[in-house]
């Protein structure tokens, strides 16, 4: 057996340590937890942010700033190389493409992108479109319609 060979076994398993098993162990009577406190009772954690009382970081710093992102109108994006699945002259809604599987929820706003050709003439109704989209469908020999907002 070489060198190598047994220091890879050495403390390969460290020893579990025993806790409350008397003065001459070194855990014993306290087990390592001091004396009294939150932390010395069973079941104890505190909370991550939590500083012993001192006033946490999140506090100390100052609040500056507005998010915009909860305000946000969010889109499901089609690309028209995706429109290529419907069969020519189909009129293509949220509707259709829910059930193709290109968007989530019927409750969603849709925007067609213009990544990708088309060559069959489809009526597809958005919300929104890009202007090369745009451009793709109707030179295509289909419409665009855009989605009225209700007033």
């Amino acid at each position: 057996m070489s060198n190598l060979q047994i220091t890879s076994i050495a403390g390969k398993h460290k020893a579990r340590r025993h806790i409350g098993r008397g003065a001459g162990s070194g855990h014993g009577k306290t087990c390592g937890r001091g004396h009294k406190g939150s932390l010395s009772r069973a079941g104890a954690s505190s909370r991550l942010p939590y500083e012993g009382g001192q006033m946490p970081l999140f506090r100390r710093l100052p609040k500056h700033g507005f998010s915009n992102y909860k305000f946000a109108t969010r889109y499901e994006i089609v690309n028209v190389s995706q429109l290529e699945r419907f069969d020519d002259g189909v009129a293509v809604g949220a509707e259709q493409l829910s059930n193709a599987g290109l968007i989530d929820s019927l409750k969603s706003k849709v925007k067609i992108l213009g990544n990708g050709e088309l060559t069959k003439r489809l009526q597809v109704t958005a919300h929104k479109f890009s202007k090369t989209a745009e451009q793709k469908i109707v030179a295509s020999g289909g419409t665009a319609n855009i989605v009225k907002r209700h007033a």
